[in-house]
């Protein structure tokens, strides 16, 4: 690996090894050439640890620049001096792992290089502290070319890819044996990253190596063999814009130089001047078969490889011709004893296009999935530093382990100064919401759903729709075509990865469909005009209801879900007020079952969704009504919000209710919310403000005595009980603890207190001991506390507002 860099390792001392740049010459590149290999050298030790399973073991490396004393001739002893005693002492404060440099080699290697500042150390022998550096990765070519001085994070979660195909190229150039790597991936999994980092390491290798780049084209006409034309031109120097003429003389140029032999030269040339579309020197105009044509540009590009390796990368495979296709294949198999290395970078499409290519001799196909979750972590904590963990979670989760996309994404957040440069580093400094598709990827992801047949292209929308999971039969149900039809789509969807499937074991013939990426999901629903959204939510809340038992009870939520969007997508329509009656009908179904089902947190969250919609909208027919079913649901909120031990959101939706009854003079109502109120603040340990809440509820509910009366003097006296008040013993002696259960209100006491506990041996009914020595409680006590044990009354009709 040293000698790659262009190093000569002078000797071992130990565990340690001794190398040397510039010596016996000296190149420009030395320093970065050095810190480049230390670098890897710290990865691959990490990488064999990994692999033989012992993760601790680590290196560490120096770097120092200056001058040293060279013995010329001698092997293993022939550099001294202070330089290299220094080396010595900078790679022992070095941490495993790190590799540390001195300030000279920082500053001839920052141009390809990124350092971090070490510190100040204390080095043995050295008078004064030195200033260190550390090495942090590779930026850019050799000294800087091609540096990004934007938003860029370090490769993540492909080192295993990395060296595959790094170590490919070197079997190529050392073995001259020519080679393929086909690399497949969605779009923004990380392809021409790979293809990136592979050319900063080229270029830092000591060895020449000619990198040629082309890229397929999407569009227009006669492009077929576009990428390798700009190869061509890259390497003689053709501009696109340049005139017939001029490219001409460049390309004859370019002959003399990479074509030393005349016949050589003379067939090749008319052979390139077709790929570039000039007449070249000896050039008759009769016509040249695709055999003719591939010999020649074979021999140029084999003339090329006699002198130094050659890589060839092809980028957008996907859209290649295939007579391009071909001739990758033709040049590979045709070629022998030359370091030839094709790349080419592809998404699944051309699996189908063109099944089995990038594999057979001397071929190797490479696939990169999404990254997983703790390497998407990694990407976006390295791009915005410090970023709070729901946020970040937030952006991982739009992307989908898509690098492009969270890169994309963070890139909004900056266009939105939401996310800003503070001190060199990217900082989060507001709240982002929902987010939504970059503009950046937008255009990427519509022309894959354009790519697609115009009927297959609908269907997509129609499962943007469904949600970002669905099943066959709900696609079938909403799209109104034939179930071959559907099938065979979804089919071809998948091996588009379009949409993947998830099966489900037990029940394999009814295995879930869903996006390949949200983004994906969201520009197709963006497709649909808003009159198409409404009609397919509303086919698929009618679709749901009839596919679930019940009504669709099991997917009340989602039912609810749909009919919200249905009246998001046109509020003005002449039916909205019925799609607004059915959503919150639904939303108090789901609200219904998450209580059953224990998720209180939930409940709360749909009855609140509930009352904002009942809540009246401009111009109704029947704000009354309306105002009164918003208290109801608030209240309802406030009661789960209780049992979920949300003391926060029970007062605030209860603070709500008590609002819209008091809005109705519906005064019993908004005492009964505001006695939830003080349950919650009770409960959350504040109980002066618990206090006041309790109080003034009762004084509004002792007037017509009920079990909402008991329930707010319960909980009133359990607040004295622990703040000792001296009201207690009164209120715990007008019943409502012990006769709780006449009035029927177990389900709302909370747990005794200590105080209040039993001692054992006493009867269910026997008052506690510690509460005895006040005396047996007043007769008129009960009766003003329980209304079905006071004297005969007409009993009090409750209104529709009454009930929770």
């Amino acid at each position: 690996m040293i000698g790659r860099y262009g190093g000569v390792v002078e000797k071992f001392i130990g565990d340690a090894v001794m190398a040397v740049w510039g010596t016996p010459v000296a190149t420009e590149g030395d320093a970065e050439r050095a810190v480049r290999a230390g670098l890897d050298l710290v990865s691959a030790v990490a990488e064999v640890g990994a692999e033989v399973g012992a993760p601790g073991l680590a290196a560490r490396a120096g770097v120092v620049t200056g001058e040293v004393a060279v013995t010329v001739g001698a092997v293993g002893e022939g550099v001294a001096g202070d330089t290299v005693n220094t080396a010595v002492r900078v790679q022992t404060a070095a941490e495993p792992g790190q590799v540390l440099t001195d300030g000279a080699t920082r500053r001839l290697a920052e141009g390809g290089v990124g350092f971090a500042d070490a510190g100040e150390h204390v080095l043995t022998g050295k008078a004064e502290p030195a200033h260190l550096w550390r090495a942090t990765r590779v930026l850019a070519g050799m000294g800087g070319s091609q540096r990004l001085d934007g938003l860029e994070a370090p490769l993540t979660g492909r080192d295993a890819e990395l060296r595959t195909v790094r170590e490919l190229f070197h079997a190529a150039a050392g073995r001259r044996v020519p080679r393929m790597v086909a690399v497949s991936g969605p779009a923004g999994v990380g392809k021409s990253r790979l293809g990136w980092e592979l050319r900063k390491y080229v270029e830092g290798l000591a060895e020449t190596v000619w990198w040629h780049r082309g890229r397929c084209l999407s569009y227009g006409e006669g492009v077929a063999f576009w990428a390798l034309a700009e190869m061509v031109r890259q390497r003689l120097g053709i501009a696109e814009e340049d005139p017939a003429d001029m490219t001409a003389s460049k390309l004859a140029h370019g002959l003399d130089r990479y074509v030393p032999d005349p016949g050589e030269r003379s067939y090749v040339g008319p052979r390139l001047g077709r790929l570039l579309g000039v007449s070249a020197t000896g050039e008759g105009g009769a016509a040249l078969s695709r055999e003719e044509l591939f010999a020649g540009w074979r021999l140029f590009f084999q003339r090329l490889a006699a002198v130094h390796p050659v890589v060839l990368v092809v980028e957008d495979a996907q859209y290649a011709d295939a007579g391009l296709l071909d001739f990758l294949d033709y040049l590979v198999d045709w070629s022998r004893d030359l370091p030839l290395y094709v790349l080419v970078f592809t998404r699944p499409e051309l699996g189908q296009a063109r099944p089995g290519f990038g594999t057979g001799r001397n071929r190797t196909a490479l696939t990169l999935d999404p990254l997983d979750a703790a390497s998407m972590d990694a990407l976006v904590e390295a791009l915005v530093p410090r970023m709070p963990a729901p946020a970040r979670a937030a952006v991982t989760g739009q992307a989908q382990g898509i690098p492009l996309f969270a890169v994309e994404t963070v890139r909004a957040l900056i266009d939105r100064d939401i996310v800003q440069p503070i001190e060199g580093v990217y900082r989060l400094v507001g709240q982002f919401g929902e987010l939504a598709v970059p503009d950046g990827l937008h255009a990427l992801l519509a022309a894959r759903l354009d790519a697609l047949d115009p009927e297959v292209r609908r269907l997509v929308a129609d499962a943007a729709v469904l949600g970002t999971t669905f099943s066959a039969e709900a696609l079938i149900a909403v799209c109104g075509q034939d179930e071959a039809t559907v099938r065979a789509a979804l089919d071809e969807l998948v091996r588009r990865e379009v949409f993947a499937v998830s099966a489900d074991p037990l029940s394999p013939e009814r295995g879930s469909y869903g996006f390949a990426q949200n983004m994906l999901r969201q520009v197709a629903y963006g497709t649909l005009s808003r009159r198409d959204r409404k009609a397919r939510h509303l086919a698929v809340a009618a679709h749901l209801r009839t596919a679930f038992p019940g009504d669709g009870e099991e997917v009340a939520d989602v039912i609810a879900r749909h009919y919200l969007d249905a009246l998001a997508a046109v509020p003005d329509a002449p039916d909205a007020d019925q799609i607004r009656g059915q959503a919150i009908a639904a939303l108090i179904r789901a609200g219904e079952r998450a209580e059953r089902t224990g998720a209180p947190a939930l409940a709360v969250t749909t009855y609140a969704t509930a009352a904002d919609l009942a809540q009246a909208p401009p111009g109704p027919p029947d704000p009354g009504n309306r105002q009164a079913d918003a208290g109801i649901l608030q209240e309802r909120a406030a009661k789960a919000a209780v049992t979920g031990g949300s003391w926060a959101a029970a007062v605030e939706h209860a603070g709500r209710a008590r609002e819209q009854y008091l809005g109705l003079g519906q005064a019993r109502a908004a005492a009964r919310a505001q006695a939830i109120a003080g349950e919650a603040l009770s409960l959350w340990g504040r109980h002066s403000e618990a206090r006041e809440q309790l109080t003034a509820a009762v004084e509004v509910l002792q007037a017509d005595p009920d079990t909402d009366t008991v329930r707010a003097l319960d909980q009133l006296a359990k607040l004295e009980v622990f703040a000792g008040s001296p009201d207690a013993d009164r209120l715990l002696a007008g019943g409502p603890a012990r006769r709780r259960r006449h009035c029927g209100d177990r389900a709302h006491g909370a747990a005794r207190p200590s105080s209040q506990r039993r001692s054992p041996g006493t009867s269910p009914d026997q008052p506690p001991r510690s509460l005895h020595r006040r005396g047996p409680p007043p007769a008129s006590g009960h009766a003003a506390l329980c209304p079905r044990h006071a004297r005969p009354r007409e009993r009090r009709r409750r209104t529709p507002a009454d009930q929770p």
